[in-house]
């Protein structure tokens, strides 16, 4: 099942950016009962069919680059920077499976900032 969820998490963030799948794809690849939710802004997406029309009405998509998808079974973590039109935020997404299906997501979003200048002799670049 590992190979499985992997390669469904790769089919939902391509690693060029690009949104690979529709809104009616992606709902394929839900639990009916999933659930994602935003805990910096306090919302809750309970349902694929409620998943699929928020995709719908998203007026302005960002692009997304992956940078690790990490994890093992139905337990995943996809860390990625996603670029709003110039609003950078990097996400970290954690993803759970649920009979080969994505049931639930819990999403977390950051906004860059500068490392202070005492803990650069600690830090290696990036």
């Amino acid at each position: 099942m590992t190979d499985h969820n992997r390669e469904l998490l790769e089919r939902l963030w391509p690693a060029d950016g690009q949104l690979a799948l529709s809104a009616e794809a992606e709902h394929e690849l839900r639990t009916e009962d999933y659930v994602m939710e935003m805990p910096q802004s306090g919302e809750r997406i309970t349902g694929r069919d409620k998943m699929r029309e928020m995709q719908r009405e998203y007026p302005a998509p960002p692009s997304i680059e992956i940078q690790r998808i990490a994890g093992a079974g139905d337990h995943f973590v996809v860390l990625a920077r996603s670029d709003y039109g110039g609003e950078v935020f990097y996400v970290a997404n954690i993803v759970e499976f649920s009979d080969g299906r994505v049931a639930r997501e819990t999403r977390i979003y950051g906004s860059p900032f500068e490392a202070p200048d005492w803990r650069a002799k600690y830090a290696d670049p990036s």
